[in-house]
């Protein structure tokens, strides 16, 4: 729960979640959370919880969690609490969900991503008879592959470490560094056009640099061939070392502890076949019976069921009677074998469980010993390359972290001076293209005036002679300093052997001292190192076994507080047991209690006379439903024909009052003549 809330409290999600806040969540509010992350995932997941239909709800969310590979419990008890869970949002099947995908949220993102293109749509046999659809469906399959292998290229480039702008500087600069080259193989074309014996001098360079690729690949050859080398002797000591512990650990075993380890494993085994795997078997044969006859008998009325129902109450009671016949012949005091009982059945069940746990453990063991074996065929192919582990490993990771942080820096630098040198070669280039402008129209004002070639020649004599200068200061400085330089090598060389003579004379015996030290500390450092060994590997050995003797400690430690809690249920039961017992065997029928049997009797009574009243109920509703049905729809009409008659009078009414208002009318029109 505190993985989940500190996950939800992250971007993407940035939710202000709490431990008590995010518990205190609403069935309804909590479903949404886990859609959220299905949205997160994959954005066709989005919808509102609310607005959906649970079951659609639950098909969908459902075969997500399936192609996320999530552990749905296929078993029918499980899986239908998995199915109740997931509907009404309870907690205890909602926290392991979203804590399996909150861990694994990136590559559940990448699994969700690449399901969308590699899912196949099933089609029909029938349908793929058509010749155009088998051969889209074909073509279908074929673009599935092809989306594999792009997908893994591009994971590849990805995982490579470089990014697209980096890539876009590489080319631009190997486009630049690839005009230079040109440029620089015209100008080398140029210098070697007028060099005599141009071919040989190529085909020898040729040949050189085949020589120098040579060489470097012997020399890489060399290298591989040292690692193999490191490798095979590294192997070779590990070898060794199991050997050694496997010879250690076989020191101590005798032949009747072996002899005791099989008597053991036999008696399980028998154990597993005779009473265990029977009783299953019986018991899957008996539940295959009752489906075949459920699936085989026909379709069963409210008669029929409650046949069966009556059938059950008569059998129930004369067992319960059968029972108490018995209570009441032997007494339950002096019963002293029904705690036997009671405790052959406790170590039955508890015998059954550990058989179960072991056979979990034997089947996860072949699992681990078939991965083991997986890992040393893997090994075998890899050559004899070494597999750090632990510590090596780790120290191999912030090697390598370490080399690429100073390879991107390097490469970074890298580009930087490319850059810098394609701006120099173009600055270069412009003042080389203004000086020829330059020198074309110094030219031209030289032929202009009739001294053409004046400059090139002043040029060249104020090279000769700033040469000639320099060489004959050269020549009188370079005397000067080989004179003054061989006298102070002379009086150098003279000082450091009249220094030297001592020393040498006291080096000679030390020398020999040394050798003799070096032979010494190689024998010693010898002994450390195989001292050293030895220490380590029985403090490897001693370390398993402290780790061994603690799992058994803890294990022990927790199968006496279950014992303790079982004790505790089972006298809290036996009390209630003798209670009950005490209940059955008291004469004094006034002032005992009822018993726990006689009060479910009681309430089974109460409900069986309720049921019986409310069956007469409904019997009595069947057979009065027809008439009273009719005697409805007769009132009914009668209804109907009531507010005819009520509308007639209502038009008889108006009509007559419509007559005596026109009767009045024509009274006041007339005319009276006398």
């Amino acid at each position: 729960m505190k993985l989940i809330v500190e996950t939800l409290n992250k971007p993407p999600f940035s939710r202000n979640y709490n431990l008590i806040s995010f518990d205190s969540l609403h069935d309804i509010q909590l479903l949404q959370v886990l859609n959220d992350v299905f949205t997160e995932i994959n954005p066709q997941q989005a919808s509102d919880v609310r607005q959906e239909d649970p079951e659609q709800r639950f098909k969908r969310m459902f075969s997500f969690l399936r192609m996320l590979k999530y552990k749905i419990p296929t078993e029918g008890g499980n899986l239908s609490q998995f199915r109740t869970g997931l509907l009404q949002g309870d907690k205890h099947a909602v926290y392991p969900i979203l804590q399996y995908l909150l861990e694994k949220l990136p590559e559940l993102k990448k699994r969700a991503y690449v399901a969308r293109y590699l899912v196949k749509i099933e089609v029909p046999p029938d349908i793929l008879v058509d010749g155009e659809v088998n051969d889209l469906y074909n073509r279908y399959i074929e673009l599935i592959e092809e989306f594999k292998v792009t997908h893994k290229e591009s994971e590849e480039m990805k995982e490579s470490g470089l990014s697209v702008s980096e890539m876009k500087k590489d080319i631009l600069s190997m486009d630049e560094e690839k005009d230079q080259l040109k440029k620089r193989i015209e100008r080398v074309k140029k210098r070697v056009e007028t060099v005599s014996g141009k071919d040989a001098l190529l085909q020898s360079t040729a040949l050189l640099r085949k020589e120098r690729d040579r060489e470097k690949t012997l020399d890489e050859q060399k290298h591989t061939q040292r690692n193999m080398l490191n490798h095979a002797e590294q192997k070779l000591q590990r070898l060794n070392i199991q050997l050694q512990d496997m010879k250690t650990a076989g020191m101590g075993i005798t032949p009747e502890g072996l002899i005791k380890k099989l008597e053991e494993e036999n008696q399980i085994n028998s154990y597993l076949c005779q009473d265990k795997i029977p009783k299953e078997i019986e018991g899957k044969k008996k539940y295959s019976a009752t489906l075949q006859k459920v699936a085989y008998s026909h379709a069963m009325s409210n008669s029929d069921l409650d046949g069966l129902n009556a059938k059950i109450r008569d059998l129930s009671a004369e067992i319960n009677s059968l029972v108490e016949k018995r209570m009441v012949q032997g007494d339950p005091i002096d019963d002293k074998l029904s705690v036997f009982r009671q405790q052959a059945a406790v170590i039955a069940n508890k015998k059954s469980a550990a058989a179960e746990k072991m056979q979990e453990f034997t089947e996860e063991l072949h699992g681990v010993e078939e991965e083991l074996k997986e890992k040393k065929q893997q090994l075998k192919e890899s050559d004899g390359v070494e597999i750090l582990k632990g510590d090596d490993f780790k120290r191999y990771v912030n090697k390598l972290r370490g080399k690429s942080t100073i390879y991107k820096k390097k490469r970074q630098e890298l580009a930087e001076l490319r850059a810098e040198n394609g701006v120099l070669s173009r600055t270069e280039d412009i003042l080389k293209g203004k000086d020829v402008q330059t020198q074309a129209l110094l030219a031209n004002i030289e032929g202009k005036y009739g001294v053409s070639g004046f400059h090139e020649t002043q040029e060249e004599l104020e090279k000769v002679s700033t040469l000639k200068s320099e060489l004959d200061e050269e020549k009188g400085k370079t005397l000067e300093d080989i004179s003054q330089m061989v006298v102070q090598l002379t009086n150098t060389i003279a000082e450091k052997k009249s220094n030297l003579a001592p020393v040498i004379k006291e080096l000679r015996p030390m020398r020999q001292k040394c050798q003799e030290l070096s032979i010494t500390h190689e024998e010693r450092k010898s002994a450390y190192d195989t001292t050293m060994a030895g220490l380590e590997s029985n403090m490897s050995k001693l370390e398993q076994e402290v780790k061994a003797y603690r799992e058994e400690s803890m294990q022990e430690e927790s199968r006496y507080h279950y014992i303790q809690a079982m004790i505790k249920i089972m006298e809290g039961q036996q009390k209630k047991i003798a209670d009950e017992m005490k209940l059955y065997v008291s004469s004094d029928n006034a002032e005992r209690k009822k018993s726990l049997r006689e009060q479910y009797t009681q309430k089974i009574h109460e409900q069986e006379n309720a049921g019986k009243a409310l069956r007469e109920k409904q019997k009595s509703v069947r057979d009065n439903h027809a008439p009273r049905i009719k005697q409805v729809k007769m009132w009914k009409d009668l209804a109907v024909i009531m507010q005819c008659k009520a509308a007639c009078v209502l038009k008889d009414q108006n009509k007559t009052s419509q007559r005596s208002a026109a009767g009045a009318l024509e009274e006041e029109d007339r005319l009276v003549l006398n």
